[in-house]
């Protein structure tokens, strides 16, 4: 069938692999079929074009875009954690000194919410680191029962591999003790021939030299 390789080496079978130069004669040979091997398909004209922005959040196009143009990074603003009073011109204002409030009372919150937030991690942050790296033992331990799976699957596979493969060596070696015995059989049925080839010209001859003796005599 058409795109089948016939593999007709026996690794576990089969010696010289570790012999000198039949590593660097079996990568000489990869090398040439690479170059000699000019692909004039594309094997990938079948797949849609691929997406690279498909996940491309605005944050992070401009961030590309000033990776790209080699800019330095911005500087972090803590303007945010600042409570500033408002403007010397507008010091009379009711609207500005509110909008100073409202940031005060807004910086006030962020605080306490921190704060909270640490009473909470101080309270159950133990507890919750505790879960968390149970959760991960019991990734662990499925990672690694996987893991020893599919390495049984490999050492079947192998071991498998390695009993065929023995099983076919010992046949090989068998059918060749009968290869060699058929033809040293062979070549001893040959030499008798020769022998008695031989000895039937020289009966011939012998014979030949008889009766020209005999119808000399007569």
């Amino acid at each position: 069938m058409a795109g089948e390789v016939l593999v007709d080496a026996l690794p576990y079978i089969d010696l010289g692999y570790d012999d000198p130069g039949v590593r660097e004669a079996a990568i000489a040979m990869v090398e040439e079929e690479c170059r000699r091997y000019r692909p004039t398909k594309n094997y990938l004209e079948h797949l849609p074009a691929l997406n690279t922005t498909a996940f491309e959040t605005e944050l992070m196009a401009a961030e590309f875009e000033r990776i790209q143009n080699r800019l330095p990074m911005e500087p972090l603003s803590m303007k945010r954690y600042e409570l500033p009073p408002p403007p010397a011109g507008k010091m009379n204002e009711v609207s500005a000194w509110g909008e100073s409030v409202d940031n005060s009372m807004a910086q006030l919150e962020h605080q306490a919410v921190r704060a909270m937030n640490l009473e909470l991690m101080a309270e159950y942050g133990c507890e919750m680191w505790k879960s968390y790296l149970e959760t991960l033992v019991t990734m662990q331990a499925k990672c690694q029962a996987r893991l020893a799976e599919v390495k049984k699957e490999i050492q079947d596979v192998n071991w498998a591999r390695k009993t065929k493969q023995t099983q076919g060596g010992e046949k090989l070696r068998s059918l060749e003790a009968q290869w060699v015995m058929l033809v040293s059989k062979n070549y001893e049925i040959e030499q008798a021939c020769a022998k008695l080839e031989e000895q039937i010209y020289h009966k011939k001859i012998q014979l030949n030299a008889f009766e020209g003796v005999s119808a000399k005599e007569r």
